[in-house]
């Protein structure tokens, strides 16, 4: 017996005194997948033809660090690697620009399934599931600052059109995988100043989303989510696809809302809305983020706020009804590092919820007996969280966290450092 199982077996014993069976908790996080993004592997580069411009699409990459993917064939070789430092089995998320165009000038609103059947086939040999994004920034027809509620029917047309296609290729992912691909739709439309026609622009995106929604697609291939956010750059006034908006939307037409952490005020967490959207839908989607200063994207660790989201997740046993996906892209640190740093420390809050006592402190709060509930609390903060996670490393034979440094280390320097 190693070091790792002799320090399992006493926390074992720790957890079942407080009435927890670390085994059935080890085995939920296995069962649970989470979405990797894609972006993160080139700074949301993509592979078309001509460069993606960010600017002025609400959305800005800091940093140079060396070794980004500079293709397909780079950026599927880096999400191995990220997933073999990644216990159990996950997903793929990628947006529409990180399809693969031969080399030819294939605009956004003629792109098809063919553009992504090395993905596919890649996703069924590594048995990955895949989720994908309509991609409604960085392009001309995006440099207004709308899209989908743009004045400009042409413009309009242009876009709907691309979203009727990203829906189709998530379903045709969602088949050839075996799992059902959520096709998640955020735009970056708003305005950077006072803005008088705001219930005009939102009519428009009604009315554009009615248009994309017509087209049905088995659930046991696709599932659709709306995106909101508070406000972007250059969008700082005023943002059409609120959160209010796409809540009423998504509950109205059926489609799963997506909740993400940096989409927010600061001090607003998503996790007290888990309850209350599940209260009326069937799924809801999570976009873990990390945002200082704001939806500034960076690399998500293991803090208080994660910790809540995965505590509201568990608590509502919402395991299957919430789908977590990855979605922040830091350019200053090793790419590699910031996806499995990110999704470590998103297994570590839900094996962090799933050794909680939850039933006993919920008893307690029932009986109004809110001391013990806050005794109990404080008690799971220092209790062995970390034994248990290295042993569910172990068991899944990936590196315990003392080992992570030197083997990515490693790869960037026989790998990225080379590019």
């Amino acid at each position: 017996m190693n070091t790792i199982e002799k320090t399992y077996k006493l926390a074992k014993e720790k957890y079942l005194r407080s009435g927890i069976n670390t085994e059935d908790a080890i085995k939920k996080l296995k069962n649970k997948s989470i979405s990797l993004h894609c972006w993160q592997g080139d700074d949301v580069g993509g592979f078309e033809t001509s460069a993606s411009n960010l600017s002025g699409s609400g959305l800005q990459v800091t940093g140079n660090y060396p070794g980004k993917a500079r293709n397909p064939e780079d950026l599927r070789k880096d999400i191995e690697k990220a997933f073999s430092l990644i216990p159990g089995r996950h997903r793929v998320n990628l947006h529409a620009i990180y399809g693969e165009f031969g080399g030819k000038t294939i605009d956004r609103n003629e792109i098809e399934p063919k553009h992504f059947s090395n993905w596919i086939e890649w996703a069924k040999r590594k048995k990955l599931g895949l989720d994908f994004n309509g991609t409604l920034f960085a392009h001309p027809n995006a440099s207004s600052g709308m899209t989908l509620s743009s004045i400009d029917p042409k413009i309009r047309k242009f876009w709907i059109e691309h979203v009727k296609r990203c829906r189709k290729i998530a379903a045709v992912m969602g088949k050839e995988t075996g799992s059902p691909s959520i096709h998640n739709l955020w735009i970056s439309d708003g305005m950077k100043d006072s803005t008088v026609n705001r219930g005009k622009y939102r009519k428009l995106l009604k009315e554009s989303l009615d248009e994309i929604y017509r087209v049905e697609y088995s659930p046991k291939y696709l599932k659709d989510s709306v995106e909101s956010k508070l406000f972007g750059i250059g969008s700082e006034s005023f943002v059409t696809g609120s959160h209010e908006f796409y809540l009423e939307y998504a509950a109205k037409n059926n489609l799963m809302l997506c909740l993400d952490s940096g989409h927010f005020h600061p001090t607003e967490s998503i996790a007290d809305k888990i309850s209350a959207v599940l209260q009326f839908s069937d799924e809801v989607l999570l976009h873990v983020s990390r945002g200082i200063r704001w939806d500034s994207d960076h690399a998500v660790v293991f803090n208080d706020e994660l910790r809540e989201i995965a505590l509201e997740i568990v608590r509502n046993n919402a395991l299957t009804r919430a789908h977590v996906a990855l979605d922040y892209f830091d350019a200053s640190i090793n790419r590699i590092g910031a996806w499995v740093l990110g999704a470590r420390a998103t297994q570590k809050a839900l094996l962090y919820a799933l050794l909680e006592p939850s039933k006993q402190i919920s008893t307690f709060e029932n009986n109004g007996n809110y001391f013990a509930r806050l005794a109990l609390l404080e008690e799971q903060k220092t209790m062995p969280l970390g034994a248990v996670w290295d042993y569910f490393c172990l068991i899944n034979n990936i590196p315990a966290d003392d080992c992570l440094l030197t083997d990515i280390l490693n790869y960037e320097k026989t790998v990225l450092s080379k590019r």
